[in-house]
């Protein structure tokens, strides 16, 4: 199967908009992913063909909806390589699956017990873990990173301890697309008997994710980033460690059984998904799954790194242009720093020239004081965009330099 990249952006209807006179060129991708006509299609098709609520209804709809949304579970199983369904829990994205496993963990977490992360971690993998620790008198120990924005290996194996009870990460830097090493990191942890959660929210959508064979506990990641819809998520977990782990929210569906003096929960997944789930959202997120199994991903994965390369290349050679974010190893993000020029003035004459960045602190404030500076410019790429894409990017920077010097 080859790559066409044409072919490809013409099932992305967005693309062809034009902001003026200028065509888009969408390069927040870390942000959100723009969805293809098979998402689209999927979420208009439950709307007016299928909308009825799941596993509770004797009517046809009923069933219906209910099959369809746990096809999805079941293609979000294959997709990550889950050894069952049951361990696939439908939440509203990583920050509310992060927030499910905190929740439970705070209370396990006694005084003298210790969490671990990393200065890479976007305030939904850090925050989290920050009350946990405080609500139980447990400690939160933060791994260093180098300025090139890579992880300290070194520093991380000094973290961990046999007080150490769980261990976060994020498979990639929303900020500055650096990849850790999530399998080693994880064997390290496994090691010292830690659980360990891997934030996959910019790992997911580059392909590859095989939980059984990374090894941790818990992989949590979000539709919106992976071309499917928002407000829609999974948390994947280990079935041994899930099928008792504190419930989230209570409620319908997730009751075994119930009194007016007590109650017992279901099993899962169930037991951790109370109340009427997004069922158009997982339905959304399990084609926009399978229409991205269905492309030569390989192939993808080639293309995204000879963006970013050819990006990289560009950016070394731009006078008064600063990277920030050099790690050996990266995916997706080219941050970066114009002398003199605040990065919301970069975004903004960017942005009249129909290109679109990030620009700020990325959620994740502490990396940015860490390596002292008040935030950055990002373009994040993704399977669609274009070397002529890049090649506009750097023409509006040309004209942000110049207006800005």
């Amino acid at each position: 199967m080859s790559f066409d990249v044409a072919a490809l952006r013409a099932q992305f209807p967005i693309l062809s908009k034009t902001l003026g006179d200028k065509p888009l060129v969408y390069l927040d991708n870390a942000a959100t992913t723009q969805k293809p006509q098979a998402v689209i299609d999927a979420l208009m098709d439950f709307y007016t063909g299928t909308n009825a609520n799941v596993h509770r209804g004797a009517h046809h709809l009923s069933d219906e909806a209910t099959r369809r949304y746990e096809n999805a579970r079941d293609t979000v199983t294959k997709f990550i390589n889950a050894s069952s369904k049951d361990e696939v829990i439908w939440t509203s994205g990583t920050t509310e699956s992060i927030n499910i496993v905190a929740n439970g963990l705070a209370q396990q977490l006694n005084p003298g017990d210790e969490v671990v992360a990393t200065e890479l971690e976007h305030h939904a993998n850090l925050v989290t873990w920050q009350q946990a620790c405080l609500k139980a008198g447990a400690t939160l120990k933060i791994v260093p990173v180098f300025d090139s924005g890579e992880l300290d290996i070194d520093a991380f194996d000094k973290a961990l301890s046999a007080n150490t009870k769980l261990v976060a990460f994020p498979h990639v830097s929303n900020a500055l697309g650096t990849v850790n090493p999530i399998k080693l990191l994880t064997e390290k942890a496994k090691a010292v008997g830690a659980l360990v959660l891997v934030d996959g929210a910019q790992g997911i959508a580059h392909g590859g994710v095989d939980v059984q064979a990374i090894g941790c506990d818990f992989y949590v990641f979000s539709g919106h980033k992976l071309f499917g819809p928002t407000g829609i998520g999974a948390l994947w977990g280990r079935k041994s460690v899930l099928e008792t782990w504190p419930v989230w929210q209570v409620g319908g569906e997730m009751i075994k059984d119930v009194s007016y003096q007590e109650a017992t929960w279901g099993q899962l997944p169930n037991r951790l998904e109370a109340g009427t789930p997004n069922i158009a959202g997982a339905i959304g997120m399990g084609a926009a799954v399978e229409w991205f199994m269905a492309q030569d991903i390989p192939a993808l994965q080639a293309h995204e790194k000879a963006l970013l390369d050819y990006a990289t290349e560009k950016a070394n050679a731009f006078d008064g242009l600063t990277i920030i974010g050099t790690a050996p190893d990266k995916v997706g993000v080219l941050s970066f720093l114009l002398d003199g020029a605040h990065p919301a003035d970069v975004g903004f004459i960017l942005d009249k020239q129909g290109v679109a960045i990030r620009t700020g602190d990325s959620c994740a404030q502490p990396l940015m004081k860490r390596l002292g500076i008040p935030g950055t410019a990002r373009a994040s790429f993704s399977i669609y965009n274009t070397f002529e894409e890049v090649d506009s990017l750097f023409a509006a920077l040309k004209k942000a330099k110049m207006m800005l010097a």
